[in-house]
């Protein structure tokens, strides 16, 4: 184990899109001796994200939008399917998320459950993310969703059974972690 963390230096790299700090820092090892390292964190703020779903219909809300870094990183067409979400700016996690779902999916959600919250990659970059689950009905569409135009977001909202959103994280066809994370908890909590 490691003790008596102290923060000696920091740096910003960048603070274009968010920031990209270089911390150098200083701790005690279980041994005894200090040791000092250097390490690039990203932050980008904290964010929410919810998985839309139906009960009668067993069915979910997903997305699909393009992402630079899995393009970059592979991924053909860089477009990716997800449940939505969206940094919480200022919001609390639960008004961000209502904010969020409307915009993007065009429903309008009453109730929202947080079910966990989670560092999705620790290693470098300082976001926990805030969970919920939601229930939908054809009642609370109020517009086709898509995202806010400004931002560019050019999103594609996807009704699709829940066996079949399951099969597509067998196939790969869904690869994003917080979708995984939703999907599994609706399935392992028998809410779906």
């Amino acid at each position: 184990m490691i003790d008596n963390i102290q923060i000696l230096d920091t740096q910003v790299l960048s603070d274009n899109w968010y920031i990209l700090r270089k911390i150098t820092y200083e701790y005690t090892k279980k041994n005894g001796s200090k040791l000092t390292q250097s390490r690039e964190v990203y932050d980008r703020g904290n964010g929410a994200t919810i998985l839309l779903y139906n009960k009668a219909l067993q069915t979910v809300i997903l997305t699909r939008q393009f992402r630079l870094p899995t393009f970059v990183n592979g991924n053909e067409t860089g477009m990716l399917i997800e449940v939505c979400a969206g940094l919480l700016d200022k919001d609390n996690p639960e008004d961000c998320i209502r904010r969020e779902t409307e915009e993007e999916t065009g429903y309008k959600v009453t109730d929202v459950r947080k079910v966990f919250e989670a560092y999705m990659s620790p290693g470098s970059v300082t976001e926990i993310l805030y969970f919920f689950i939601a229930e939908y009905t054809k009642e609370m569409k109020v517009s086709e969703g898509g995202g806010v135009e400004h931002e560019e977001e050019n999103i594609e909202v996807l009704e699709i059974d829940i066996s079949e959103a399951m099969k597509r994280i067998e196939s790969g066809d869904i690869k994003d972690a917080k979708t995984i994370m939703l999907l599994q908890y609706v399935k392992l909590n028998n809410v779906l």
